[in-house]
């Protein structure tokens, strides 16, 4: 027991640990993607399999130390090229790795386990172990000879052999997972395995390449996938920030084509030859599915009918004033008030209330049998779905917290909201084309004038407007005059026509493509 107080033997045994654990970092490497090839429930028995085999090995080979040296001894020469048994060794296990590390190399950039469409096929346990048991062998040639060389005890060898391949065994099942779960990850390390294989070929032909050219350029790669790490979980930290309605109709929208103009021609270059056979969506189809994933998002005042172009009854008028109303008015469905529309008794129908009219029925009486539906300006366009339903056809009254009505929504209105403007008889499109711009009413909404201008950035979360001239009194602090100039780069917008309180026509133009 006394060599146990030689520090040399200590200094020996301490150095090679280290250099075991770091010659088996390649092999842990290979063996994270080689058991990946399995069912998830014969992985870790893999590994601890293949392990356990592979230091069997490596003490087997420490045992036959004097043959180790013998491997040195040339066999053979090709000119003036001399070849052992370790040169042989290495050519045959660098080709190896060559063609193993290239050949899962084009699978992972094939992306041939996506085309199979989740029918993966595993391999064998024992093919896989047998490949692990291989490589550890090919990967502890120099590992063995540097024993050998650094220390002259055969039980110290084995000791740091064994604490070297304990620690690999802990570190393996971490190792795997992490590089499995980080395609970049595999790539570079099948990467690594191509460079270890090139200079496995180049010492088998007798050309000395420095192991540390070999883990400097490792290790600078390691620092930069390092960095693209960071990257990538600094984004899907912001990702996680956002609404994950928004973040959904983004993804969806990309994937059906919808995206901003310069990255779909950008996609089309390069993928057209993959989306040619199929059809594209329309424009209308973007637009319905995109308004259908904001629909909830969107704030109930920018799907309504807004107060100022309300059709309403006056009770206070005479009857022969109300048949003409009903008459020359395109609409189906009126509000009955008394005096203001703020005082609501009931909805009628036009047809309904002509004939109540022709056989002299009291219209007060005669509206009250079917009172109106209010619900507050707060909310959420989805629940508004099912209070449309109870409404049974008819609409619901938006009111504010103080009761004062601000305008009132049908299932028209909704299915405008998703599939665009259906105007009326009596009514213009809210959007029209002019020439090289637009003429927008100012009350438009946001959402649609987005999707016609191709430009994503009228919304902002923090603003509480729905329409054009909303946006344009918050920019400007008032309401802008006839004839006032705003830019919001890449728009311009010119004020057409205005009062003293409200936006009523303004003129777009796109400066420039966003």
């Amino acid at each position: 027991m006394e060599f146990l107080l030689d520090p040399s033997i200590w200094a020996g045994f301490l150095t090679l640990v280290v250099l075991e654990i770091i010659l088996g970092i390649d092999n842990l490497v290979f063996i994270a993607i080689l058991a990946d090839k399995l069912s998830p429930n014969h992985r870790d028995k893999a590994r601890l399999s293949g392990l356990s085999l592979a230091m069997i090995t490596r003490l087997g080979l420490l045992s036959l130390i004097s043959w180790m040296v013998t491997l040195r001894r040339p066999f053979f020469s090709i000119g003036d090229i001399s070849f052992s048994g370790r040169d042989l060794i290495l050519l045959i296990g660098g080709v190896f790795l060559l063609f193993k590390a290239t050949i899962e190399l084009h699978d992972r950039l094939e992306n041939h386990d996506v085309n199979s469409l989740g029918h993966k096929g595993y391999a064998s346990f024992w093919s896989v172990v047998i490949q692990i048991v291989v490589l550890d062998a090919l990967f502890s040639l120099d590992a063995v000879i540097t024993a050998v060389g650094m220390v002259n005890s055969l039980p110290v060898m084995m000791t740091a052999v064994v604490i070297a391949m304990g620690v690999m065994l802990l570190a393996s099942k971490p190792l795997t997972n992490f590089v499995n779960s980080h395609p970049t990850v595999v790539v570079l390390c099948l990467s690594f395995l191509l460079m270890i294989g090139l200079s496995l070929v180049a010492e088998g032909f007798g050309f000395h390449i420095p192991k540390g050219y070999l883990y400097a350029a490792i290790s600078f790669s390691i620092i930069i996938e390092l960095f693209n790490q960071m990257a990538r979980r600094n984004f899907m930290r912001y990702e996680e920030r956002r609404p994950m309605r928004e973040r959904t109709a983004e993804a969806i929208q990309c994937l059906i084509g919808g995206g901003r103009q310069n990255e779909s021609n950008s996609i089309e270059n390069t993928t057209v030859e993959t989306i040619a056979p199929q059809e594209a969506f329309k424009d209308e189809e973007r637009y319905m599915i995109n308004a259908v994933l904001t629909l909830a998002s969107r704030s109930i005042r920018s799907i309504m009918t807004p107060r100022g172009e309300i059709s309403w009854v006056d009770l206070t008028c005479s009857l022969d004033e109300v048949r003409i109303q009903l008459l020359d008015t395109p609409h189906s469905l009126f509000p009955v008030c008394r005096g203001g529309l703020d005082k609501i008794i009931g909805v009628v129908r036009a047809k309904e209330l002509l004939v109540a009219l022709d056989h002299g029925m009291d219209i007060s009486s005669f509206s009250t049998t079917t009172p109106p539906i209010i619900v507050p300006d707060t909310l959420n366009p989805l629940n508004l779905l099912g209070v449309l339903r109870r409404a049974k056809g008819s609409f619901v009254v938006v009111a504010s917290e103080f009761g004062i009505v601000q305008g009132l929504i049908t299932p028209l209105d909704v299915l405008e909201a998703i599939a665009g403007e259906f105007p009326d008889e009596d009514e213009t499109p809210d959007i029209m084309s002019d020439g090289d711009g637009w003429l927008v009413k100012g009350a438009t909404d946001l959402h649609s004038l987005q999707h016609v201008l191709d430009y994503k950035e009228l919304i902002k979360p923090e603003n509480d407007h729905e329409s054009l001239a909303g946006l344009l009194i918050k920019f400007q602090g008032r309401v802008p005059l006839i004839g006032e100039v705003i830019d919001m780069p890449p728009l311009q917008f010119q004020i057409v026509e205005a009062s003293d309180y409200c936006i009523n026509l303004v003129r777009i133009i796109k400066l420039y493509q966003s």
